[in-house]
């Protein structure tokens, strides 16, 4: 049993945003605009060819269906990056509950606030992530990010700290989506055709953390981006929409593609540790945040990863002469020090693990 507790890394402070919407501001502020943003094309009505696939949990464990939804599972995780996954098993009642709290939690007060604010050199808390100097540009969003499992790495000063109806949701919430990315990293590595071991071994006991996201509606949404296009770091992560605004794109042959959330539905994604673990099969994509002028979006992701110990490279049996290595191995610890020492930006924090 792990007992490890590592330091993710910093973020420098920076105001709240939601605060700063609600000001009646004439102009946004420079630091906010992004015309280093591309403007690409953006489909917001989605033709057929550029809808994410959907994933029917039930069908994948189900042995008259099993195959053919692998064989989907397989293409999703290799074309895509993304999916959207139905029929799971974790209830509705906890889904509906967790993302009222949630609201709640960004509509408290600010002096309540305050004190779950991220501490100087550290990133749990309410914030921003990946702010690594003054002039950095920032992004049209607040988030609530901390350390959900295993239980004894959550910071004293901040899960206690919570409302008490989200502590325990938040609790039970974390569990089921534990078993949930386990389960989804089991058919992965069937997919794949490797032996189960060599994903459900790293990732067992592992390491996860939630990233609670707010991003208010902005006068000039063009101007600015809720959150800096970038691939997850993770190796899985399963977001949860708040609310029924849509925001999230992700990059598909060159264009923005704008995801439709099902109904009950979780998106998940590729990250950058499971596209080493894959040794390239798997990809992680880009993906980004849009904001309105109407109305607040919010979300809930979900970031699985191996546990501190694991070293991180391309599985075994994926590695032959035809098939020579991709990525170089690392120290899981030692990727996520390096990965918040740097400003978030595409896919440069798995570039440099390249052979």
């Amino acid at each position: 049993m792990e007992t490890k507790v590592a330091k993710l890394g910093s973020s420098l402070l920076v105001p709240c945003v939601q605060e700063l919407a609600k000001s009646n501001m004439d102009a946004i502020p420079q630091r906010y605009i992004r015309s280093d943003q591309d403007q690409l094309i953006i489909h917001n009505e989605v033709p057929s060819h550029l809808e994410v696939p959907v994933i029917d949990m039930k069908r994948l464990l189900s042995h008259e269906s099993m195959d053919s939804e692998l064989a989907k599972l397989h293409c999703a995780c290799k074309d895509w990056g993304f999916f959207q996954l139905v029929n799971y098993e974790v209830k509705h009642s906890l889904l509906e509950k967790i993302k009222k709290e949630v609201q709640d939690l960004f509509d408290l007060p600010m002096e309540e606030k305050k004190k779950l604010w991220q501490y100087p050199g550290e990133v749990e808390g309410f914030g921003q992530a990946f702010v690594v100097s003054e002039d950095q540009k920032l992004d049209w969003g607040d988030l609530f990010f901390m350390v959900t499992q295993p239980a004894h790495a959550r910071k004293p000063h901040l899960f206690p700290n919570l409302p008490l109806p989200l502590r325990e949701t938040l609790d039970t919430y974390s569990s089921e989506v534990k078993n949930l990315a386990m389960a989804i990293l089991a058919q992965m590595a069937k997919a794949l055709e490797i032996e189960a071991r060599e994903i459900i071994e790293i990732f067992e006991d592992g390491h996860q953390s939630m990233r609670m996201n707010y991003y208010p509606p902005c006068p000039e949404p063009n101007k600015v981006i809720g959150l800096t296009p970038h691939s997850d770091a993770t190796g899985l992560t399963i977001l949860l929409q708040v609310n029924e605004v849509e925001g999230l794109q992700i990059k598909k042959d060159g264009n923005w593609v704008s995801i439709k959330p099902l109904p009950n539905a979780f998106v998940i994604n590729i990250g950058d540790i499971l596209e080493i673990i894959s040794n390239g099969t798997y990809r992680s994509i880009e993906h980004r945040a849009t904001v309105n002028s109407e109305k607040e979006r919010l979300s809930i992701a979900t970031f699985y990863a191996p546990r501190y110990s694991a070293e991180i490279g391309p599985a075994p049996s994926l590695i032959s002469k035809q098939t020579p290595a991709l990525f170089k191995k690392i120290g899981v610890e030692e990727y996520f020090q390096t990965l918040f020492a740097r400003e978030l930006h595409s896919k440069s924090h798995l570039d440099t693990l390249r052979i």
